[in-house]
């Protein structure tokens, strides 16, 4: 089968940063299904594991964390889905990525792809549904049936990947969105998918945040890097919360959190599959239930750019494209 892989880890502008491979067609076993791939997108998690550094693989290393595509065969204790059902989801950290014609994958993190979406669009939502997903309602404990109405939310980075899906996930839970945007493209986009307020996350938030009304914001995400954390431990109210998918390296002083008994959450989709968890299958279900929301039409896929076909010079296309830190939306390669 085709494969696109890396032995170096290099700049992105090396011609040698993907290579075009052929790898044997897996055989699925246990309760793994083997998915023939239509489209992967790429996020900034794939341009991490990429980034330079020495290590040298001694075999070709597949990564790419997205797909949609179609169940080619099942493993013997697959239960949830059969050869010909249309698939979408995002993988494991741990194992063979995505970026290959065949792949196999746990079935309890795999979702019915939504009827109503082509491969592209499906490809652009596993993981930043999953991360936004478990965000609010695992991590923060919003009720996403909307018991939580009209509690506010701050989403910090909102017109990439996971706060596309945020935003919307969070205002079907009745949630009213404060979103963060610095460019015009990104602010017609986060209002474009239902944001109640935009601020610029390049000026003064907590100005901007208490000029539209809101002392503080009842949950905080930090959808982009840890520059923000004293602006969030600011604006959070007291005994709110606070989710961040970034890792840090930048100080967090944690005297404001102490004295509002505010909490801080960290979600990192892959811990589940990575660390074959009891409820696994939670990403099953999730997966289900946005698509059903899709296709009832109250979800719409966060799908910006298309690049095709799936072979290593697009895959540095793509991985360019997020590199520059300025996408809006998610980027997404189709077609062996």
């Amino acid at each position: 089968m085709k494969a696109v892989a890396l032995t170096h880890y290099l700049p992105v502008t090396d011609p040698n940063a993907f290579l075009d491979v052929d790898l044997p067609k897996p055989v699925p076993s246990g309760r793994d299904i083997l998915v023939a791939v239509k489209a992967v997108s790429v996020n900034p998690v794939d341009t991490k594991v990429r980034a330079p550094k020495d290590t040298v693989e001694e075999t070709p290393r597949v990564i790419g964390y997205d797909a949609s595509g179609i169940v080619e065969a099942v493993g013997a204790d697959v239960t949830l889905f059969k050869a010909g059902d249309e698939v979408y989801y995002a993988g494991d950290i741990t194992r063979s990525g995505t970026n290959q014609e065949f792949h196999l994958v746990d079935e309890r993190i795999v979702g019915f792809k939504p009827k109503s979406l082509g491969f592209a669009e499906a490809a652009a939502l596993p993981l930043t549904t999953i991360t936004a997903y478990e965000a609010f309602f695992d991590r923060l404990g919003i009720d996403r049936d909307g018991a939580d109405k009209g509690q506010s939310i701050l989403i910090i980075g909102a017109g990439g990947g996971v706060g596309s899906i945020g935003i919307q996930l969070a205002k079907a839970a009745g949630l009213v969105v404060i979103a963060t945007a610095s460019r015009p493209e990104t602010t017609a986009w986060v209002k474009q998918l239902g944001a109640d307020h935009v601020v610029n996350h390049r000026e003064d938030m907590v100005a901007q945040v208490r000029a539209l009304g809101f002392q503080h914001a009842d949950h905080i995400a930090i959808f982009n890097d840890m520059r923000h954390w004293d602006t969030a431990v600011e604006l959070i109210r007291p005994q709110g919360g606070i989710v961040s998918i970034d890792n840090t390296d930048q100080p967090m002083p944690m005297a404001g959190m102490k004295m509002k008994s505010a909490s801080l959450h960290w979600e990192f989709m892959f811990a589940r599959a990575m660390h074959q968890t009891p409820d696994m299958i939670e990403q099953h279900k999730l997966l289900t239930y946005v698509a059903a929301e899709i296709d009832a039409g109250r979800i719409r896929t966060t799908l910006d750019t298309v690049l095709s076909p799936i072979n290593a010079e697009t895959m540095r296309k793509a991985h360019a494209l997020i590199e520059t830190g300025t996408a809006k939306g998610k980027v997404v390669v189709e077609g062996f």
